[in-house]
């Protein structure tokens, strides 16, 4: 049997097989609260071993995006308890991406006492669509007090504890693609002169607190955290010493012993590539669960796994049109394309029309 459709284990959570859905913005939570749509759309693919969800924030300073859940409310609770609740019917597991925009916001994505914040007053080039005035320029950001750190921490957690409430089994810290933990990671976003800031020991401290408050929270076998070594979205531009700032992030992951790292290579979509040698440096330097992610099909994934290079695979796109893709995989049968215009709209166009194998249209 191919491997891919083995199954296997992530702490104590049992996975069909290992393929991982790979965690994707939408933009169907109007209000930032999950609905019914998402729990039709997550549960049409629970084929996969391992849905990890949209990012989701953890306070209302974190949130960034048009109509991005959050996890912070009671009502977001129940909505996201309906959602684990039919892709647990289904056989699947269920991991909560909790993400910290930081910088990547808008005031008008934000309710009214929001703040926007990061490490350093650094404004990221480029502009936020609103749902209110299209784009707009990047506002420069709020530097963190040493209360805002800390309270941030405690939002990590609060954040956690509220994923297990609603069902789901385990989370994952959005420590990649240019948001909040990155933020504090890369030295153009950190220019702090205190205990979080210059060396890379400082620069990952912010990072490490949230891993072990939310691993103090939930338990280390329900936490993950993915990066995005050598990833430039969002401003991210690339710099000297990145592999041995990440190796020793990798160390220090370690000590921590979360369940699993999530490694991301944009590379597929235009970013640099991720070089193969920081992927063995995870391996080697992480002794838990490894997935890697981007532009990977079913036969590079297959190659990888037979190879030990990772312990699962994560599809993005690939499951955004393809709610069967574990089937499609299986059999060899064609995959539906995705519609870029419809990623970020609201509705179900794009989002629960994909047709599967066994739909008659």
């Amino acid at each position: 049997m191919s491997i891919l459709f083995t199954p296997a284990t992530l702490g104590p959570t049992a996975l069909q097989n290992r393929m991982v859905m790979a965690p994707m913005t939408r933009s169907r939570a109007t209000g930032n609260l999950p609905n019914a749509l998402m729990a039709e759309y997550y549960a049409q693919r629970a084929s996969a071993g391992l849905i990890i969800t949209e990012g989701t924030s953890s306070s209302p300073n974190g949130l960034g995006y048009p109509r991005i859940p959050g996890i912070f409310s009671l009502a977001q609770i129940e909505g996201w308890r309906a959602v684990t609740g039919a892709v647990h019917a289904k056989g699947s597991k269920m991991f909560l991406q909790v993400m910290h925009c930081g910088r990547i916001s808008h005031p008008l994505n934000m309710p009214g006492s929001a703040r926007v914040l990061a490490p350093s007053a650094v404004a990221a080039a480029g502009t936020m669509y609103t749902d209110e005035a299209g784009l707009q320029p990047f506002p420069v950001p709020e530097a963190m007090s040493a209360e805002d750190i800390r309270s941030t921490v405690a939002e990590y957690a609060d954040a956690a504890r509220n994923a297990v409430a609603a069902g789901f089994d385990g989370v994952e810290l959005h420590g990649a693609n240019g948001y909040l933990l990155e933020q504090f990671i890369r030295p153009n976003t950190n220019l702090r002169t205190d205990r979080y800031g210059g060396s890379m020991e400082n620069r990952a401290r912010f990072v490490l607190e949230v891993v072990d408050a939310v691993i103090g929270a939930v338990g280390r076998e329900r936490v993950g955290i993915r990066l995005s070594p050598f990833g430039v979205f969002n401003d991210m531009p690339l710099y000297d010493g990145m592999e041995a700032d990440y190796a020793y992030l990798a160390g220090r992951l370690e000590v921590s012993a979360p369940a699993y790292l999530h490694i991301v290579d944009h590379s597929s979509m235009g970013a640099p590539v991720v070089p193969e040698g920081i992927k063995a440096m995870f391996r080697s330097a992480f002794s838990g669960v490894l997935i890697l992610s981007g532009g990977y099909d079913a036969v590079r994934a297959e190659s990888d796994l037979a190879a030990g290079r990772c312990d699962l695979v994560a599809f993005g796109r690939h499951f955004l049109a393809n709610p069967d893709l574990a089937e499609r995989f299986k059999t060899g049968a064609a995959l539906n394309t995705p519609d870029m215009d419809t990623f970020y709209s609201p509705g179900s166009k794009g989002y629960t029309d994909y047709p599967a194998l066994s739909s008659p249209f």
